[in-house]
């Protein structure tokens, strides 16, 4: 009976593995990260985006925050909001002591805008003022085809929002982007394995007394997927991470 209930189990997590699969494949990649304007449109002409990259890199040198723009053509078939925290949580703008970064996103053909603030500059960049910035410097000017000044004029509302703040102070100038030593370029898998670890152990118990030994290890298997892919983006961790819980799930309820 354990071993048909293992099976069963097996079973429905490779078709959810399949299903996230197809899935995956028709979402956006995230690009990499290279510099601090990254048209994958051809929008911005090179003096334009060498004026702006080199606009937010002395803001680096200067304040440590850092700033990066995206111009995508669409973000579809995901909303900008789901592709932003996709992003975000790829690329870890901002010092990782810090957790000071901005992410300012454009899908051009989708005409949406976003503008993603980390934790520690949300007391100067709320959900309010990257509203306000996107109305009167990114909208009016998009809609002349002025990307670049639109983009310089959000800039720089940013920068005078974020020079306020008291934040440590630049302990190495950046210089160039990509020999930055403060960035985090990816999740923190240590305090990952501590959340699923912690997860799992808290919710065996409540998934077989609320759903049962079968329902119960292939729901917990489902949300921790879930939860994985939601922080990494990764489809191949999520997957691990499904499997894992649930295996650990059925070895508790079999011999418990």
């Amino acid at each position: 009976m354990a071993a048909a209930c293992i099976r069963r189990a097996l079973a429905a997590v490779f078709l959810m593995a399949v299903a996230l699969c197809v899935q995956a494949q028709g979402l956006l990649p995230v690009p990499a990260l290279g510099a601090r304007v990254i048209d994958q449109t051809g929008t911005l002409n090179p003096t334009q985006r060498e004026a702006l990259e080199a606009k937010l890199q002395a803001f680096e040198t200067e304040k440590g925050s850092q700033i990066v723009v995206l111009m995508v053509a669409t973000t579809q078939p995901e909303d900008i909001a789901s592709y932003a925290n996709r992003v975000g949580n790829a690329w870890k703008i901002g010092r990782k002591a810090v957790g000071d970064g901005i992410l300012v996103i454009v899908a051009k053909d989708d005409r949406k805008m976003r503008i993603e603030v980390a934790k520690a500059l949300e007391g100067a960049v709320p959900d309010i003022a990257a509203g306000r910035i996107i109305d009167t410097a990114m909208k009016p000017r998009f809609r002349e085809n002025d990307f670049a000044g639109g983009l310089d004029a959000a800039v720089d509302q940013i920068i005078a929002r974020v020079k306020g703040e008291p934040l440590p102070a630049v302990e190495t100038p950046s210089g160039d982007f990509e020999g930055s030593t403060d960035r985090d370029g990816g999740f923190d898998w240590q305090d990952l394995a501590v959340f699923v670890v912690f997860g799992v152990l808290v919710g065996v118990p409540i998934a077989r007394a609320l759903l049962g030994k079968v329902v119960g290890p292939l729901a917990l298997g489902g949300v921790t997927g879930v939860a994985v892919m939601v922080l990494t983006s990764s489809l191949v961790v999520a997957v691990l991470a499904a499997l894992g819980a649930l295996l650990f799930t059925l070895l508790s309820t079999a011999f418990g």
